[in-house]
């Protein structure tokens, strides 16, 4: 038994709440069950009940055991002084205010219903014999339901990505332009260099940036000078030295500093991974394309995303991976799913995270865009798909489900998931 179970059963009142009294004997009536509080403090809010003759007004606290109330010490907390109900699961002690007076207590026990207990132990104390708890019932889910509770999680989702970018937004004194520059060049990082290009950003004022935009030959020497990858001494091609003479160059005028910048990483990655390419195409894109971020926002489609940053390498890199050698001409333009990462997990959220500050956020718009990509392809997305084929029809639902798994699934919060909890009730 957890807590959580417990308040699962107060919030919406899933026990036999006819006829009730309180350990003391005297008749209980609930008026409201109050506000569930997540956060310090007692467990619900501005609840009302009816003791004998006499109508409370205050909070509700929860625990398994009556004397979880010395454990946690709420008898010396004055938050807890307003409590006017100790709901618990067994009785083994008797509770008192700081005053001495007696605090009413409900015991739960015997007011579950046995099958409701039976579906949520079922439910949890599979310890790691299930990859997800509800692994057995979640193809039997209704679409309807799974489709609106991915939606919402996919919001929790944005929400949570929210808070780094505020943060973000907060260092740069409200510069959206700079806040967009940093998680754009992150997301070119990808999985294995996002941290190495965070460190570049960081590193690299955004006014930098604009200031020698107009010129891609010094935009790709500064990020390639501050990402170390032009300290080799025996390179002799003659772009590599030219690289090296500008970002020297530079260096010295605007007093850059990169000894704090994590140097990224080759192994392992696909040549148009390489982190030259990436970053050879973020200075194209950002020499070539004045006002991206206001562009950006502007846009409504996934179309319009793909235009605006349809970049490639500079010339060199049409016939080189490496400084050192060369290959057949090929163009190294920004391929679809590499967009598509960028939009989900960068344009989306910055977008999501602008239109809610200037108060002009419309769902539909963010939708739009999101449930028109593809889903993305990976361990978590395959075995949900193997439990419910299709359900990861589009990205908005992909990332649904890798929010499912994080915050839910792996956190055993069955009982805050829509589904866990239609489990428990028996509504599959």
């Amino acid at each position: 038994m957890q807590e959580d179970f417990l308040h699962y059963l107060w919030k919406f009142k899933k026990f036999d709440h006819k006829d009730i009294k309180t350990t003391s004997n005297l008749s209980l009536s609930i008026i409201t069950y109050g506000e569930h509080n997540l956060n310090s403090g007692p467990d619900f809010f501005n609840a009302k009940i009816k003791i004998g003759d006499q109508i409370w007004a205050g909070n509700v606290e929860i625990h398994l055991k009556a004397s979880d109330w010395y454990v946690h010490r709420h008898e010396i907390d004055s938050a807890y002084d307003n409590v006017i109900l100790h709901v618990v699961w067994e009785e083994d002690i008797e509770i008192f205010r700081k005053d001495n007076s007696n605090i009413p207590t409900l015991v739960l026990k015997q007011l579950v219903d046995q099958n409701a207990i039976s579906s949520y132990k079922d439910l949890l104390q599979q310890g790691s014999s299930r990859w997800i708890n509800c692994e057995r019932d979640f193809g039997d889910f209704d679409g309807f339901i799974v489709e609106n509770w991915l939606e919402r999680v996919y919001f929790e989702r944005l929400q949570s990505k929210s808070l780094k970018i505020l943060e973000l937004l907060k260092r740069s004194e409200n510069n959206w332009e700079e806040v967009f520059y940093k998680v754009l060049l992150k997301s070119f990082g990808s999985k294995v260099n996002g941290d190495a290009f965070e460190s570049i950003a960081d590193n690299t004022q955004f006014n930098l940036i604009r200031k020698i935009g107009k010129s891609p030959l010094q935009l790709e020497a500064m990020l390639f000078g501050q990402a170390r990858l032009l300290d080799d001494p025996i390179i002799e091609d003659i772009y590599y030295r030219s690289l090296q003479q500008e970002y020297t160059y530079l260096k010295q005028k605007y007093r850059l500093e990169n000894s704090h910048i994590q140097p990224p990483k080759y192994f392992r990655l696909r040549p148009d991974n390489f982190p030259n390419i990436r970053l050879s195409q973020f200075a194209t894109l950002y020499s070539s394309n004045s006002q991206l971020f206001s562009k950006i926002i502007q846009s409504n489609s996934k179309e319009e995303i793909y235009d605006l940053l349809n970049t490639e390498t500079s010339e060199f890199w049409n016939t080189h991976y490496t400084f050192s050698k060369t290959h057949k001409r090929r163009s190294k333009k920004l391929s679809r799913n590499f967009l598509d990462l960028i939009i989900i997990n960068t344009i989306v959220p910055l977008k999501f995270c602008y239109l809610q500050t200037i108060g002009d956020f419309d769902e539909s718009n963010i939708l739009g865009i999101i449930q028109d990509l593809l889903p993305e392809t990976n361990s978590i997305i395959d075995r949900y798909e193997k439990l419910r084929p299709n359900t990861a029809k589009n990205a908005m639902l992909s990332q649904g489900l890798l929010q499912l798994k994080q915050e839910y699934c792996d956190k055993n919060a069955c009982l805050k998931c829509a589904l866990g909890s239609k489990l428990i009730q028996g509504l599959v």
